[in-house]
């Protein structure tokens, strides 16, 4: 070995044990907590486990205890790590400890956003955990299959005519997320629930609940929605709770202009020109767009709220954004900041695609629902920790990046994917360089 490889191996090293201790920095309120309550060596294969979730990339099951064994413990010891899993998830601590621990780390951010004298957005959205194949597992119920949907959508030169939604055997999700104006996101909130069996709830009930815990910041935050949400009962919730909000209305959903006329959406910005122009990048079709601006003061006819709604015109014949809010407008600057904040929502939709094909989120084929929702949870954090690299320790993450997850030619350069290349840059650093928990080796002491 000449000496740079032998630099290089070094470097390779060093770095590994320093995102460790990144990792057990960001462990260690969560591991304190779960000391006390198993024994020291559950503790450790719940550490372990997080790591190897890290590592082990497999879309179709990447979640699945008999794979995760096998990359916890040696090969030949396969099985015994499939069990050391089995006992973790089975023993008696609660999923909820980690719902406590990604709350605690959303106020922190909320502070430092405070801090940065930047905005705090709470980004909502609902996905669906789907198992088509599954009948017995515990809590499944009818999920609305978005992956049918997708697969079965128009595209251009083929056919099919649209049909009546699929549903399979799956369980709804729900989730929020914390953003800036700029930077990665972090997790706040994720529910996974069931309509059907002993477990059935609804949605009202969970975003009521959601809502109700979130309130509790009142107007520090700025709620956003997608259009899923526009309704006039959902609209009376977030008036009760005093919240700021900025929801994507419906173009055909009736609102009170200022001589009281009930008229859609469409029709109240019918004619009118917009009052401002600006070139804007478009970060789900990656280009940059010229829209319109055009905003008006409100009512909506049964809550009585006093609104404003914002319309953003796109061009080139895309439907224009008709977004909702109770935040006072009185210039062009803060309509803009309206719809910016609101492109911000996309990172949510990235934040569901990443854990359904990254971290295989849909794999798991526990029985028991409390022990797929601790499994859910623990790779929850992993996801939290790939956020975390990525919001405060920026130069380590590219860094990784770079030496293990290098990418040549123009497009690919160009291409800003840093959360999918960074899980493949560590996940090959810690094949290549097993990191050495020092956090284990006191627990166990």
């Amino acid at each position: 070995m000449n000496y740079d490889e032998k630099k290089g191996k070094v470097q390779a090293q060093g770095l590994s044990q320093e995102i460790v201790k990144r990792l057990e920095g960001y462990l260690a309120p969560l591991v304190v907590n779960l000391s006390g309550l198993l024994d020291k060596r559950l503790v450790r294969t719940f550490v372990g486990l997080i790591e190897v979730i890290i590592s082990f990339r497999g879309y179709r099951h990447g979640l699945l205890l008999s794979e995760l064994g096998g990359y916890l413990m040696p090969p030949g010891q396969a099985p015994a790590g499939t069990k050391r899993l089995s006992n973790l998830l089975h023993s008696s601590w609660s999923y909820k400890l980690i719902e406590t621990f990604l709350w605690q780390g959303a106020k922190a951010r909320i502070e430092q956003l405070e801090d940065l004298k930047d905005k705090a957005l709470m980004l909502w959205d609902e996905s669906v955990w789907e198992k088509p194949e599954s009948l017995k597992l515990e809590a499944l119920g009818s999920a609305r299959s978005s992956k049918a949907k997708r697969l079965t959508r128009i595209k251009p030169g083929y056919y099919h005519p649209p049909g009546k939604p699929i549903f399979v055997p799956g369980m709804n999700w729900l989730g929020v997320l914390l953003v800036g104006m700029k930077g990665a996101p972090c997790l706040v909130k994720l529910r996974w629930w069931t309509n059907r069996g002993k477990f059935a709830t609804d949605k009202r009930s969970q975003e009521r609940h959601f809502l109700k815990t979130l309130g509790q910041f009142k107007r520090r935050v700025i709620h956003v929605f997608d259009q899923g949400y526009a309704s006039a009962a959902w609209l009376f919730e977030l008036q009760q709770h005093n919240v700021f909000f900025i929801l994507r209305w419906r173009k055909d959903y009736k609102l009170l202009d200022a001589q009281g006329r009930h008229l859609k959406a469409w029709q109240l910005v019918r004619g009118k020109r917009s009052v401002d122009h600006r070139h804007v990048w478009d970060a789900r079709r990656r280009c940059e767009r010229t829209a319109g601006l055009y905003y008006i003061q409100v009512t909506h006819p049964e809550t009585q709220q006093h609104l404003w709604l914002v319309v953003s015109r796109m061009g080139n014949g895309r439907s224009p954004w008709y977004i909702l809010t109770n935040q006072a407008i009185t210039c062009h600057e803060d309509a803009w900041q309206i719809i910016f904040a609101y492109a911000r929502r996309w990172q949510i939709e990235m934040a569901w695609r990443f854990a359904k094909s990254e971290l295989a989120f849909e794999s798991p084929r526990l029985w028991k629902l409390h022990t797929r929702l601790k499994l859910l949870f623990i790779a929850t954090l992993a996801f939290a920790f790939l956020l975390l690299l990525l919001l405060t320790d920026h130069e380590i993450a590219q860094k990784l990046i770079r030496l293990f997850c290098h990418r040549t030619g123009k497009k690919l350069e160009q291409t800003k994917v840093p959360l999918y290349r960074l899980r493949s840059a560590l996940s090959r650093l810690w094949l290549a360089y097993p990191p050495n928990f020092t956090l284990l080796a006191q627990i166990s002491g």
